[in-house]
Formats: C-alpha cells, structure tokens, sequence
C-alpha cells in the first residue's frame, strides 16, 4: 500500500475513536447530575397536584428513560441514538435538536468561508513579506499589527468595531441580511440553492441579496479572521526566516534566481508545513470563535439557538448537540489540514514522517 494512502487511513481511523472519546467524556459529565434532576427536564411544564404525583412522573421517568442504567448502558443508547440522526427534542426551540442546527448551518458556513478566504492568503502573504524584510518597516509593521490583533478578544474587537463602522458610521450593520431583503429571500420566489446568501442572491438573479449579505458580513469577518491571521503569519514568518538561511536557498541565488522568485517558489513551499500545522492546531479555537462573532454580531447561525436556550430553560437535549455538532465540524476539519500536510510534505508522501 502508498504510504500515502496509510497515512490517509491512519487519520480516517483516528475519527471516530476521538469522536467516541470525546462524546463520552460530555456524557460522563451529564452523567454527574442526578437521575431526579435529569428527569425534571423531561417534564411539560404542567403543574402538579402534589409533590407524591410528582415523584411519581419523575420515578416514571427514570424508569421509561433508563436515567438509573449504568453509564456504559446510558452512552451507548445515547450515542446510537446521535448517529442515526435522534439528537433529542428541545423545549426551548420547540423543535429536533439536529434540524435546528441543520437549519443554521448555513449562515454559520458562510462566516467560517469567507473569514478563511481572508485570513489564509493574508496570513502567507504578510508572513513572507515580513520574514523577507526581516527587521525592516514591513516586518516591524507586521510585528505591531499581529500584537494588537493577538493581545483584544474577539468579542471586544466585535463591539469596537460595531461603535466604529455601525453606531458612528451606519456602513456596516449587525445581522445577515436587512429587512427588505429578508422579505425577499422568505418569498417563495427565491430558491435556497446552496444556503450561502452571497451565493444564492447571484443565482436567483438578486444581485442585491448578495451585495447586502456581503455587507453585513464585512466585520464579523474581519474580527474572527483577524486574531487568525496574525498566529497563521507569525509562523509564516519564522518559517520563512529558517528557510532563508538554508543552503538551498543560497544555491538557487547562485544560479541567478531573482531573491523574488526563490522565495515565493521555494522557501514558501517549504514553509507551509509549518503553517499547515499551525492551522491545525487552531481549528478548534476559529470553529469557538465563530460561534462567539456570531453572538456579537446578531449573526443567525449555529450559536442562535443554544444561546437562546440557555437563556430560558435547562435545555439539555441543544447543548449536548450543540457540542457534538461542534466536535463533528472540529474532527474533519483537522482531517483535510492533516491530508494536506501530506501533500506539502514529501517527506510525508514518502513515508518518513508522520507514520
């Protein structure tokens, strides 16, 4: 078998054991409250006649529910149940705890889109010009600017940004789509093709839908690709600075190659592994990020309905679907930077590293 294709499966299997990890340690953790407690959340809000017949609905069910098996019993049910689509029923939202989360993601893809198409060609671009003039103004520029884009939460820089370019300037509003054009995108003459409204807008000849989703998703962008950026170009700057020195790289200048294209088409190659790796390890922390922008911004997305929950109700059906969700989007997206590498790496290719 190609090494490759080893490495491709040896990723593939290391999925669903980390799924089923993960997935039982936030079980075991609802696990903690009492069997009584996690049956109240079961009950419909009627009132009871007396605290007997209320003991008596809580011990029915426990029992219906098997809220007293042991553990292995409850997460093995439980788990059977999520993979075949029974994330549970939501009080709060009145409604299938994966359909409401299906409904959002969309909204929620979009951000996460266009933040990545930002800051991944940025975060290269920025690295390599700052480690190409090492010490000089682009890198001292680069270097201030990545500070103060690593040093202000994202939530903070949310809501300076929201003063800046919404309250003062009115150029950028909160939300997905302004009034006029939600009423047209409910109409049932627009077809919802993609879910992506900058998409959609262009196929249904609504150029105006797309132009307004664009708009309002200027500043959540921004803040969730900034703090990303910076890290993806930190990286690429140290990269490129140990790539500059290596004797290859000196080769290539003795054999007349202009310092421009030796470093864009050789030492960058060599430095997106290190990137890669970077962006791998920070896909649980943007996946995070994109639910917190979203809050800031009155975005529509995923994070609406388990904040809307936890406001009201113990709701605990959305919030271990709102966690297993975010365990199903973290998982595959470490998985495509994983193969990835593989591809950057030809050592990886070769099978002498990462076995």
């Amino acid at each position: 078998m190609p090494p490759i294709l080893k490495y491709v499966l040896r990723r593939l299997l290391v999925v669903p054991i980390t799924f089923f990890l993960v997935t039982a340690a936030l079980y075991g953790v609802i696990m903690l409250t009492p069997p009584e407690t996690r049956a109240q959340l079961y009950l419909s809000g009627g009132r009871m006649d007396t605290q007997q017949a209320l003991q008596r609905a809580i011990d029915r069910i426990i029992e219906e529910r098997g809220l007293d098996d042991p553990y292995p019993v409850q997460y093995s049910r439980w788990v059977s149940n999520v993979l075949r689509g029974d994330w549970g029923w939501s009080p709060v939202q009145n409604d299938d705890v994966l359909r409401v989360l299906l409904r959002r993601t969309p909204a929620t893809a979009e951000l996460t889109l266009y933040s990545i198409l930002l800051l991944a060609p940025l975060g290269l671009a920025s690295g390599v010009i700052a480690g190409w003039k090492e010490n000089r103004r682009p890198d001292h520029i680069f270097r201030s600017l990545a500070f103060v884009a690593t040093s202000v939460p994202p939530f903070i820089l949310g809501l300076i940004l929201l003063t800046i370019f919404y309250a003062g300037l009115r150029w950028f509003p909160p939300g997905r789509l302004g009034l006029s054009e939600q009423a047209l995108v409910r109409s049932s003459s627009f077809k919802t093709i993609t879910g992506l409204l900058t998409i959609d807008g262009l196929l249904n000849g609504e150029a105006g839908v797309s132009q307004e989703a664009l708009r309002h998703l200027v500043l959540p962008v921004v803040t969730l690709s900034l703090a990303h950026w910076a890290t993806l170009g930190r990286v690429t700057r140290s990269a490129i600075i140990e790539e500059l020195g290596k004797p290859y790289i000196v080769a290539a200048r003795g054999r007349g190659l202009s310092t421009r294209r030796t470093i864009w088409f050789h030492a960058l190659r060599n430095a997106l592994l290190p990137a890669l790796n970077s962006s791998a390890l920070s896909a649980a922390s943007l996946v995070t990020g994109v639910f917190v922008v979203e809050v800031v911004f009155a975005f529509p997305g995923v994070s609406e309905p388990i904040t809307n929950s936890l406001a009201h109700l113990p709701d605990t059906a959305m919030a271990m679907g709102f966690a297993v969700y975010s365990v199903m989007v973290v998982l595959p997206l470490m998985l495509i930077l994983d193969v990835l590498q593989v591809f950057v790496d030809p050592r990886m290719r070769e099978g002498g590293v990462g076995g």
